[in-house]
């Protein structure tokens, strides 16, 4: 990608975020924007909200937030990309339209959108989408110019993503007690979905058994765990399993939970395990609570010996990789031949949504796809 250096015709990059809260004042209207619509009342937001409250009301979300910003900013300095790059969020300040309409005024027409999510599926793409698209409508009802957003591929596979967590796996098992390391099991972790939802992830041909969400995390579990066996010369066991579901006991969502696997593992006989958060870009309260709280309790209920692998951040291979991203989305644009960057056995994934992508119950609008209305 060194021969790459016209970001043309994008003249300026959206870090689109989540949100959190940033005090406790803050956890019951950031829930109340989270679950907007579904008629939740204050006191079962609190319920839920217990989490944040357990770390003073404060996600770490948007700190991390920062740091990438920062990052992303130094690495384009570092390479002479002039290009400015601005930050919005879903679900709390700085709100998303806000930022918008932010870039707008300052003239910016072509934006590129890097989501902080790696994989595929509706609450880690097309929502981010329909979100997208609500706040154009926004800016178009205030007679303000409408620009053309263009949402980066996923990276789940990306050598920016991947390594980083190869190294934190590395510096957790070395962590372990020497007499348990190299039977260590790796537990890989990433945020459970209704099984439907994970069906329906990705392009329609991709639709079943898990869709796109489940292949593509299996993908880079595989990727980090022949890593770490060149590296150690031990091929550690292995699973993909989930952690933070929050829906109705009656829906299927994706199993094992973490908790029940680190309780079966014990029984078996593992000696220590690692837990790794390969679907979460940084360590946000999912993070913090269900893994090195929860779990990690669980873990020493039953004299599990645990540690927990880091997650990408601010690590300025991922800086880099976004910056790759990036300058690879502006040539395939310019119509220059480019090769995508892209570890594993699935390819690099499509940049363009299109139709039938990671559908909700009830389709809205929903940009940057190959059925947007914008």
């Amino acid at each position: 990608m060194s021969d790459l250096r016209d970001p043309a015709p994008y003249d300026a990059l959206l870090l689109l975020s989540f949100g959190g809260p940033e005090g406790p004042d803050d956890v019951v209207p950031f829930l109340a924007n989270v679950t907007r619509g579904r008629g939740i009342p204050e006191e079962r937001l609190k319920e839920v909200g217990k989490h944040y409250f357990l770390f003073g009301g404060v996600s770490p979300i948007n700190a991390q937030n920062r740091a990438l910003l920062e990052a992303l900013r130094e690495d384009f300095a570092d390479h002479g990309l002039e290009l400015p790059v601005y930050w919005g969020n879903r679900n709390w300040a700085p709100y998303l339209t806000d930022t918008l309409r932010e870039m707008v005024t300052d003239g910016h027409r072509r934006i590129a959108v890097l989501a902080t999510s790696a994989y595929a599926s509706y609450s880690g793409c097309r929502q981010y989408r329909e979100n997208l698209a609500e706040s154009l409508s926004a800016l178009e009802a205030e007679g303000l110019p409408v620009p053309r957003v263009d949402k980066l591929r996923h990276y789940f596979n990306h050598p920016g993503f991947v390594r980083p967590m190869v190294d934190g796996v590395l510096a957790s098992l070395a962590d372990l007690p020497e007499d348990v390391r190299a039977g260590a099991h790796l537990a890989f972790t990433t945020h459970s979905i209704p099984t439907a939802a994970a069906d329906t992830s990705g392009p329609a041909e991709t639709h079943g058994d898990g869709g796109s969400y489940v292949a593509e995390h299996l993908d880079v579990a595989r990727l980090i765990t022949d890593a770490v066996r060149e590296e150690t010369g031990i091929d550690h066991p292995w699973q993909l399993v989930y952690q933070s579901r929050s829906g109705a006991p009656h829906i299927p969502w994706l199993e094992p939970d973490i908790c029940d696997h680190l309780e079966a593992l014990h029984g078996d006989g593992a000696p220590a395990v690692v837990m790794a958060p390969i679907g979460f870009v940084s360590d946000h309260m999912e993070v913090l609570y269900d893994l090195d709280t929860e779990a990690t309790a669980k873990a020493a209920e039953i004299g599990l010996p645990v540690r927990r692998s880091a997650t990408v951040g601010a690590d300025p291979r991922f800086a880099a990789a976004v910056r790759e991203l990036l300058l690879e989305r502006a040539a395939a644009e310019q119509g220059r031949p480019v090769t995508p960057c892209a570890l594993g056995t699935l390819g690099a994934s499509h940049d363009l949504c299109p139709v039938g992508c990671c559908p909700a119950r009830a389709l809205k609008p929903a940009a940057a796809g190959a059925d947007s209305p914008f």
